[in-house]
C-alpha cells in the first residue's frame, strides 16, 4: 500500500515537522496536492515508514536529520534551477 508524508521546515524550530501522512488514498491525494502545487516529491520506502510513526505537528527523529536535510538541499537548488528556467 502506498503511503506518503509531508514535511514543513520554516526554519523556527530545530527540525523539520510533519504536516501530513496516510496511506492508500489519503497517500494518493497528498501526493497529488504536492504535484498540484509544484511541491517536489521524494521517494524512499525505509524513510517514509519511519516517519509514519512520527504524530502529525512533531518533529522528525534525530536519526533521519541528515538524510532529511540533504534532500531539502536537493529540493532548494531544483527550485532555484526552476526558477531560472522560468
Amino acid at each position: 500500500m502506498k503511503k506518503a508524508v509531508a514535511l514543513s521546515y520554516t526554519g523556527d524550530s530545530d527540525a523539520p515537522e510533519i504536516t501530513a501522512k496516510g496511506s492508500g488514498l489519503v497517500a494518493q491525494n497528498i501526493i497529488a496536492m504536492a504535484q498540484t502545487h509544484d511541491v517536489p516529491v521524494y521517494e524512499d520506502k525505509k524513510l517514509v515508514n519511519l516517519l509514519t510513526e512520527v504524530e502529525i505537528g512533531k518533529q522528525i527523529p534525530i536519526e533521519v536529520y541528515d538524510l532529511v536535510a540533504k534532500i531539502l538541499v536537493l529540493v532548494g537548488d531544483i527550485d532555484e534551477l526552476y526558477a531560472k528556467i522560468k
